[in-house]
């Protein structure tokens, strides 16, 4: 079958129609621009922390409408406008701490990845059956983007917009890349149903296969997500433990740097005396297992003899093991480290972060930046070092896997620790530089999607909120407000079972990007077949 571009632009079919160079002709060809824009606006609408999931859907309906039938150019420029009014708002978060600058130029580089998918999308769009194509399409674009550049950016995963929503069960199939294919499919699904209907009601004929298709696209992602919820359960498989998780809260102003670092501290000690106290007088069960944030203490704790006394008197007091997050210089390298506590033994194992975040934690190409502007170097002052090896801590019997903050986000970091034993996961972060913005929700949602994935309770102690303990259904049974000192204590289900997604790990996405590859060279090859022919 040989496929060729069409003569007229097709989504021409459904935008008004004013005469040539007159005001409303102007107006008419911003349309699309507009159309992009508010769509990726919609698309920032359906997530956290708004329970708008489905918004999801009509804003990748919208974005096909405006790409399928243009030329790739019009679909660079239309992507990125897509790209801009969803991660535009969505990482404003980004700009708290450090002005716009760093939030605009973060947003202006990722859009660049929307962009080429936008352009990508205009080729394959076709082609029979596009939507498939150009879902796969999107999912390829979000790979690239998880891993490229400086060890890549997921934030923005459409997978993490759908906690809440009908497709999540998805997730323990194949992952957030499967979720967020289904996600996408059945919004460009959507827009060509509507596309034929009106297509159909305009010149009476129907097109049986290609509204097959379009219907497939819809009903396929929906029925494999009502199918799939088999997978998702909250049944212990290996007995129960009894967690606590301690959020001390931060100062809000008026200490210096040291000072700061060393109340923090103190915060979370205090709190978890607090806590040991209700035990004592039985208002609280006693924990299993207690998890701290990370940044918790700030000092050193092995550099550090108050901090070591401290933390080891509050671990004596509660009687469990604690997973502390500390940073840690050791031989002249500085560590994001998450530290097991024993009450007997003191320190016993740790974890070092292996993700650390690009300008927050460590300087890319720090000597160009600093010739640019000095200012820049000092506000990592050091780089923080990598890490090498999954961290799964035994406390009291559990296998606890560490993921620590912006790991969150990376599918291979939190599947390391459930293929490495942990029958329960934890996310320990510091969310307090973000203020009370979306960040801290946006990041809670990523770990019901990863308890859905993996099919493992998972908890998550910050600092000053949101800390939570979701189910391994993806369910919150208890969480705590933001800038306040609180702790959660549960009897939580441990598993050891490995979903489909946790088996197949990367293998689903790479079958995605390969769908994509074969969709773009097919389009390729016809519009060149397009282009003899209309030479002869």
């Amino acid at each position: 079958m040989t496929v060729t571009a069409t003569s007229v632009d097709e989504s021409d079919q459904l935008e008004p129609k004013a005469a040539p160079g007159s005001r409303l002709a102007r107006l008419v060809r911003l349309v699309p621009a507009a159309v992009a824009a508010l769509s990726g606006v919609l698309l920032y609408v359906s997530f956290p922390p708004r329970t708008l999931w489905w918004l999801a859907l009509p804003a990748f309906a919208c974005f096909g409408w405006v790409l399928r039938g243009r030329s790739w150019k019009a679909g660079l420029g239309l992507g990125y406008l897509f790209g801009l009014g969803f991660l535009l708002p969505l990482l404003v978060w980004t700009g708290v701490e450090v002005g716009p600058g760093p939030w605009i130029a973060l947003v202006a580089v990722e859009a660049i990845f929307v962009a080429l998918v936008g352009a990508g999308i205009t080729a394959i769009s076709k082609l029979p059956a596009w939507p498939l194509w150009a879902a796969a399409l999107w999912i390829a674009g979000e790979a690239v983007r998880a891993r490229v550049p400086f060890h890549g950016f997921p934030w923005g995963k459409i997978a993490f917009g759908q906690a809440d929503g009908v497709f999540l069960p998805l997730a323990a199939v194949g992952g957030t890349p499967v979720l967020g294919f289904a996600v996408v499919l059945c919004g460009f699904g959507l827009y060509e149903v509507v596309r034929l209907a009106l297509e159909s009601r305009r010149t009476r004929v129907v097109r049986r296969s290609a509204a097959t298709v379009a219907l497939l696209s819809v009903a396929v992602p929906v029925v494999g997500a009502l199918a799939a919820r088999g997978l998702v359960s909250d049944k212990a498989e290996d007995g129960t433990t009894t967690v606590a998780v301690i959020q001390g809260n931060v100062p809000r102003a008026g200490l210096e740097f040291n000072a700061q670092r060393r109340a923090v501290l103190d915060y979370h000690v205090k709190e978890t005396l607090r806590l040991a106290a209700k035990v004592k007088a039985g208002k609280v069960a006693k924990p299993d297992v207690v998890l701290w944030p990370e940044n918790s203490s700030d000092v050193d704790p092995f550099a550090d003899a108050q901090a070591y006394t401290d933390i080891d008197e509050a671990a004596k007091a509660i009687g469990a093991p604690i997973s502390v997050g500390g940073v840690v210089e050791r031989d002249g390298k500085l560590y994001n480290e998450q530290i097991l506590w024993d009450p007997v033994k003191g320190p016993t194992d740790t974890y070092d972060k292996r993700q650390i975040q690009p300008f927050g934690e460590y300087l890319p190409m720090r000597s160009l930046l600093g010739a640019i502007n000095k200012n820049w170097t000092t506000m990592v002052r050091q780089d923080f070092s990598r890490g090498s090896k999954p961290g799964v801590f035994t406390m009291n019997g559990a296998k606890i896997g560490l993921v620590t903050c912006y790991e969150a986000a990376f599918d291979w970091a939190v599947r390391s620790e459930v293929t490495d034993g942990a029958q329960l996961i934890s996310v320990p972060s510091n969310n307090a530089t973000f203020d009370r913005s979306e960040m801290t929700y946006q990041q809670l949602a990523m770990s019901r999607v990863r308890a859905v994935e993996h099919s493992r309770t998972v908890t998550v102690p910050v600092t000053s909120g949101v800390s939570a303990i979701i189910m391994p259904d993806g369910k919150i049974t208890q969480k705590t407000g933001m800038f306040v000192a609180d702790s959660l204590v549960q009897k939580v289900p441990l598993r050891s079972s490995e979903t489909p997604a946790t088996k197949f790990g990367i293998l689903p996405e790479m079958a995605l990007v390969l769908i994509a590859a074969g969709g773009l060279g097919w389009a390729v090859a016809a519009g060149v077949r397009g282009r003899r022919a209309g030479g002869v």
